[in-house]
């Protein structure tokens, strides 16, 4: 297969359609997690959850994989059960530690819902050539290893605003 051609992009331009992108992806996340009864953080838990499968995460991977405290991510889990999208359960190898499964029924509606934007993404990869789509997943890769990184400078109050703006946190309120 060969690749189409494509129209020269600058970095400044591809970051550009990167932010519009991301901004869509956010009000998408928001819009599904309202539809099916949760909130952005607590779908993205259950999206590791699924993603997971049949190796299942323990709760100490699921904080690390979303960049959260483990109080955090128990407060998630209680609320995931609750409604219905996953439980706990022990570890074979090691009571101690407990594994988080997603309830067949309830990853059956997520993926009512997600699954034509992923057969729009699967028909727009088909036009790219199996070495496209390795840069693609390349950047993507190392793209969130940048975004964890940014996160926590920002988390660690190592990035300030620029003189002349309002400090944290008293904007809006």
């Amino acid at each position: 297969m060969q690749g189409k051609p494509r129209p020269a992009a600058t970095a400044a331009e591809a970051l550009s359609r990167m932010d519009q992108f991301v901004a869509l992806g956010i009000v998408g996340q928001q819009e599904v997690a309202q539809r099916l009864g949760l909130n952005v953080t607590d779908l993205t838990c259950l999206g590791h959850i699924l993603g997971a499968d049949e190796h299942p995460l323990a709760a100490g991977d699921l904080a690390e994989l979303v960049d959260l405290t483990t109080g955090a991510v128990t407060g998630v889990l209680n609320r995931l059960e609750k409604a219905g999208y996953a439980r706990r359960r022990p570890d074979p190898a090691d009571r101690r530690r407990v594994r988080v499964v997603a309830e067949p029924a309830a990853a059956a509606r997520v993926f009512a819902v997600y699954q034509p934007f992923y057969d729009r993404l699967g028909a727009l990869f088909a036009d790219y050539t199996p070495d496209e789509t390795a840069v693609i997943a390349d950047f993507f890769e190392r793209a969130a290893a940048e975004v964890r990184a940014h996160c926590a400078q920002v988390r660690a109050g190592e990035l300030d605003a620029p003189e002349g703006l309002p400090p944290a946190g008293t904007m809006g309120g």
